[in-house]
């Protein structure tokens, strides 16, 4: 690592640890191989570590077998450099997994809004915070609904110790 910061290698391979502190600005190019097992935030990540200097820089990947969402998780990082972005395709594509429990992917009982949309998501803070602070125990006729679907909520989490 030392011979390739100071430039005495040009060509360094590494396992996916080179994610990490690696700052190297003349750094061009990167080959990741295997691309289709790495998710958006990961590859992101990785293509950060080249490009930080002045010079045209290269992101290749490769995959090995690509699935239909391993496809869209690498059209999506060949399309945009906006982390935010590719955070939200992200979830489009994996799903947020469990609030509660073990499950890191797939479709939850919630229903999300935009990571992006901070009108909406602003509007409905502030409608929780309202309806909190008249009925937190949520024992008004009006809000029986919402008090069955946050009971079956919290039923369904478990433990998750």
């Amino acid at each position: 690592m030392r011979d390739f910061y100071d430039g005495k290698v040009d060509v360094l391979v590494a396992t996916s640890v080179i994610e990490v502190g690696v700052d190297v600005p003349n750094s061009t190019a990167i080959l990741i191989d295997g691309a289709n097992r790495f998710g958006l935030a990961q590859l992101h990540q990785f293509r950060g570590r080249v490009g930080r200097g002045s010079q045209q820089s290269y992101c290749m990947l490769v995959a090995d077998a690509a699935s239909g969402d391993a496809e869209q998780r690498l059209q999506a990082l060949e399309q945009s450099n906006d982390g935010f972005a590719l955070a939200e395709k992200d979830l489009e594509i994996r799903g947020p997994g469990q609030f509660f429990g073990r499950q890191q992917s797939g479709l939850p009982e919630l229903k999300l809004a935009s990571l992006l949309d901070s009108q909406l998501l602003e509007m409905a803070r502030d409608e929780a915070q309202r309806i909190f602070a008249a009925d937190p125990l949520l024992q008004r006729p009006e809000h029986a609904a919402l008090h069955e679907k946050v009971a079956d909520f919290w039923q369904d989490a478990g433990d998750v110790s």
